[in-house]
């Protein structure tokens, strides 16, 4: 289909939407920040969260011992750190923490018993591939100071403990009743929909609303029906938007990994040839500049060009003919195309992007089925290892050890993220030898290493890095788009003064 009439089609569905919706009076609550989500969270326990969505959201209610600055170095969150032997780091709580929701104060015990439970095999939690490699034990110094002793050397070992401390004991029946010192506290969650906070400061509540229609959150921020929106919205409607004079719309080159994955047990997909044609068969500055409109940019590997860790390699090129030669070598062409089902979320901007590869990899020969689920069944699929070809995105990568958690031999569901079941003893090495180097410079130069094999191999197909977009409407203030997308700066916003609609 040619990139245009998705345009024209979207617009004139705005349009009729926007009439049908003409008569709407929506009353704006003064003491509640409406954000609108593409898809609710799936998890609010830190110890098992994985998608986006849930992660921005744990940051509110959890704070972990270490987070990230701007350079992607680790930083004192909620404790100091000192490396006192080659496997001994000793974290001393901050005097400034704040207490949980409860009242109660956190101490080593709680951070103790959260990594404990991450650690048990037996519970499963998609964190502990990271974490059990490096640690031996952990050990309760006083309720302020507490040692994690590894079984090796490991500089990146501050860098790995980003998870949300959980109070122990709490949660026992449910997660929404964990317990966090995070500035917020989880109120509710409402029919699979709405998740509503409450911040701990002044009572400021933010809810969040689950509008998958890109269109529709279009629509509510038009009618002031919500306040916030960030990220998946087709190009024109940015546009639109931002002819409203009250609205505000912000955005920011950003980090997150588009890429297309791949079971690489069955056929066709475990053959690299037919990975090689996918990837020479799309046209990226095209989907970049005429449905991003330029919010977007070229990814080649999952770490971005500013990474401490990155690797500079050579552009995957768009080369039909090449694909087409490649696919010919299988038994393939125009007349007698390959079959191959593609699982995407029924986001309408995802189903969108799905079907111009549809129409690129037509070109070449192959028929992509489109199959289209609900964010929760599409990503237990994708979790559970069921399907061929899909489309995601890793949304807050800081730390090479990302490589690990999705492409080593050890790390298959549940036991990390290799859910296309890549088994290559090379990369294996490669990331192995990374984690047993004893400085950063070292461990950067073998995640080169890893990167070119990576390329080589295609377990996935890098597509670009997505903009950052946020459309604000204007009683809101003191938000700030980050830069990694998280929610952070609901800490800092507030609703100002009533503006014209």
């Amino acid at each position: 289909m040619p990139l245009s009439s998705h345009s024209t089609r979207l617009k004139t569905v705005f349009c009729l939407l926007l009439f049908v919706c003409s008569g709407c009076d929506p009353k704006l609550p003064t003491n509640e920040i409406r954000f609108a989500l593409a898809s609710e969270p799936v998890r609010l326990d830190p110890r098992y969260t994985t998608d986006a969505a849930g992660t921005r959201i744990n940051r509110l209610l959890f704070h972990s011992l270490v987070d990230f600055d701007e350079n992607m170095q680790p930083k004192p969150l909620l404790a100091d750190w000192h490396q006192l032997a080659p496997t001994l780091y000793r974290f001393i709580l901050k005097e400034s923490r704040a207490p949980f929701s409860d009242g109660t104060q956190l101490t080593s015990r709680d951070v103790q018993s959260t990594y404990l439970h991450i650690l048990d095999e037996a519970k499963g939690s998609p964190h502990r591939v990271t974490l059990a490699r490096s640690i031996r034990e952990i050990r309760v110094v006083d309720d302020n100071q507490i040692d994690f002793m590894l079984s090796q050397p490991d500089p990146l070992f501050p860098a790995r403990l980003t998870v949300g401390i959980v109070k122990q004991g709490s949660g026992s029946t449910s997660e929404d009743d964990l317990i966090g010192n995070g500035p917020f506290t989880l109120i509710a969650r409402a029919g699979g929909q709405d998740t509503l906070l409450n911040r701990r400061e002044d009572g400021l509540r933010v809810r969040f609303i689950k509008v998958s229609d890109p269109t529709v959150r279009a629509l509510k921020l038009e009618r002031g029906e919500v306040d916030l929106a960030q990220n998946d919205f087709p190009a024109e409607v940015i546009g639109y938007l931002a002819t409203k004079s009250h609205l505000n719309v912000f955005n920011a080159p950003g980090s997150n990994f588009s890429y297309l994955g791949f079971n690489l047990q069955d056929a066709p997909s475990s053959d690299l040839r037919f990975r090689q044609a996918i990837a020479h068969a799309i046209d990226r500055d095209a989907v970049i500049n005429h449905i991003f409109d330029g919010l977007a940019r070229r990814a080649e590997s999952i770490l971005p060009a500013n990474h401490w860790a990155s690797a500079e390699l050579p552009p995957i090129t768009y080369r039909p003919d090449r694909a087409r030669e490649l696919l010919r070598q299988l038994g393939y062409d125009l007349d007698s195309p390959i079959q191959v089902s593609f699982k995407t979320s029924n986001d309408p901007f995802r189903i969108r992007l799905a079907t111009i590869l549809q129409s690129m990899l037509a070109r070449v020969g192959i028929a992509l089925n489109i199959q289209s689920y609900d964010w929760g069944t599409f990503y237990g699929d994708i979790k559970a290892g069921r399907f061929t070809m899909f489309s995601l995105a890793w949304v807050g990568i800081k730390t090479p050890d990302i490589y690990r958690y999705v492409f080593h031999s050890q790390s298959v569901p549940p036991m990390g993220a290799n859910r296309g079941r890549m088994n290559d003893p090379m990369l294996d090495r490669l990331i192995d030898s990374a984690e047993l180097a004893t400085d950063l410079s070292l461990q950067a130069n073998y995640y080169v290493e890893v990167a070119e094999r990576v390329q080589q191999q295609l377990p996935y197909i890098p597509l670009w890095y997505e903009h950052n977009v946020l459309v604000m409407h204007c009683r809101i203030v003191g938000y700030q788009l980050a830069a990694d997308g998280q929610y952070d700066s609901l800490t800092k916003a507030a609703i100002g003064e009533s503006c014209d609609s």
